[in-house]
């Protein structure tokens, strides 16, 4: 599956993130930086030289993706603190919409995940504030494997 693929099944399955690993293509559906963080800290060999689409990357998703070693992006909208993250991390990257933050859901201000990493710039300094705020506020919801 292309990465022309992976975007077309992002927006006609309204999933938040589509992520292709060799063969395997999953498929996830919650907000934020959860179905990433989980996937990095429970199976990171998925995310090793792994294709995504994903509607928003902030920051955090960007260190997360670092992390993971993921090969390719495409993002519907990117903060610029995250294109600058990928890019640095050498990560092949397309977006639609380039942004200088990533907004919170209620529209008045920065995604939280967004803030907690605005001024740190290593991505290993940026996962303990990640594991933190998504053991305090998430609940996941299953890939689905395709």
């Amino acid at each position: 599956m292309l990465m022309n693929e992976l975007i077309s099944l992002l927006h006609q399955g309204h999933y938040s993130c589509v992520i292709r690993h060799q063969s395997e293509v999953r498929t996830f559906s919650s907000r934020g930086v959860s179905d990433l963080f989980r996937l990095l800290r429970d199976e990171p060999g998925f995310l090793r030289g792994a294709y995504m689409a994903d509607k928003v990357v902030g920051k955090g998703a960007a260190a997360l993706m670092v992390l993971g070693g993921v090969r390719a992006v495409h993002a519907d909208v990117i903060s610029s603190p995250a294109l600058d993250m990928l890019r640095s991390a050498s990560i092949d990257i397309q977006f639609d919409t380039e942004v200088p933050a990533i907004r919170n859901r209620q529209g008045t201000g920065w995604c939280p995940v967004e803030t907690l990493c605005r001024d740190l710039s290593a991505p290993e300094d940026m996962l303990p504030l990640i594991t933190r705020f998504v053991e305090e506020t998430s609940v996941s919801s299953p890939a689905r494997q395709i």
